[in-house]
């Protein structure tokens, strides 16, 4: 298991700076809402919540503080109204379980399923899935399909009488009631246009960037992607395009990865197989509607392997 959580001994400035820079600019968002074209605030705040997932993303991997608490805090926040703080963190660190990634019923963030679970999903309901190996239909489709599996997953766990989910639940929700009474009160954003306008692609656009950031494979380091983006995108998911210098070191701060790649670029494409793409701009010229692979898995995964004598990564700063 590849689980780190290393909290930061230093004062990490810039996460400190991105995230009053997120905070300011969306209350201005809200605040002035129909004071400037409609079309550009929407767009602002769809990339600005696209951005604040990104930073709860550092947050769940002990940033920017060393206190477990003080972070969730800052992400508690539901400005993203769809997906739960906690149960973002709890599902994010298991699946850096590296030896099971992609794996379906191991990894939490699996894009995969097996050939058992295929046959006995309807032809609809296959349909939605394959669709999830698209952008359109990982932008549009892909934030309804986690939001029924969120609500499904709470209420299986209320069947058989468990309660953490609830409890999750249960702060979450109020949270986003409070939020939207505050935007119908005091903005003039309408509730529906906030969650389905504005929160709902900004959640398509997060997901943008798991489309393809892990990809099955006998070797477990050969699944996660090197994305060569452009600045704006890497910015935009805080250099997680690097995905697999991120899980080759989870806990360190966002700002230092790319520093990291540069050191020994060939040793992280060896290391992960070649397994590099040239943006995120490649991904929608290509693969807007057709699928980028498929995602029932033609057999059961393999069993967890080494890669053989990888490169010696550069040393953690």
């Amino acid at each position: 298991m590849n689980i780190e959580i290393a909290p930061s001994r230093e004062f990490e400035w810039p996460t400190w700076m991105l995230w009053a820079t997120i905070l300011t600019f969306w209350i201005l968002l809200v605040g002035t809402y129909g004071s400037i074209p409609t079309w550009l605030s929407t767009g602002l705040l769809i990339v600005l919540i696209a951005w604040y997932m990104s930073l709860q993303h550092e947050l769940t991997h002990g940033h920017p503080t060393r206190n477990e608490t003080i972070n969730r805090l800052i992400g508690l926040p539901p400005l993203a109204i769809w997906y739960p703080f906690d149960t973002y963190k709890k599902d994010h660190l298991k699946h850096h379980d590296d030896a099971h990634l992609t794996e379906p019923g191991v990894d939490t963030e699996s894009n995969y399923i097996t050939p058992v679970q295929a046959a006995t999903m309807g032809p609809v309901a296959l349909w939605l899935y394959k669709s999830q190996r698209t952008v359109i239909g990982r932008f549009f489709i892909g934030p309804a399909i986690v939001n029924i599996s969120l609500w499904t997953r709470l209420m299986r766990s209320l069947r058989k009488g468990e309660t953490a989910e609830l409890k999750v639940w249960s702060l979450h929700l109020p949270l986003v009631a409070m939020l939207l009474w505050l935007l119908d009160q005091h903005t003039h954003i309408s509730v529906w246009h906030y969650c389905f306008g504005i929160a709902y692609p900004a959640l398509g656009l997060a997901m943008l960037r798991s489309l393809y950031e892990h990809r099955p494979g006998d070797v477990p380091v050969h699944r996660t992607v090197i994305n060569e983006a452009a600045l704006p995108w890497r910015l935009l998911y805080l250099n997680n395009n690097y995905h697999v210098v991120h899980h080759a070191y989870p806990g360190t701060q966002w700002y230092k990865i790319p520093a990291l790649y540069r050191a020994d670029r060939s040793a992280y494409h060896e290391r992960n197989g070649g397994f590099v793409l040239p943006g995120y701009l490649y991904l929608i010229r290509n693969f807007a509607f057709k699928p980028i692979d498929n995602p029932v898995l033609a057999a059961p995964a393999t069993a967890p392997q080494r890669a053989s004598a990888p490169r010696q990564l550069p040393a953690k700063p």
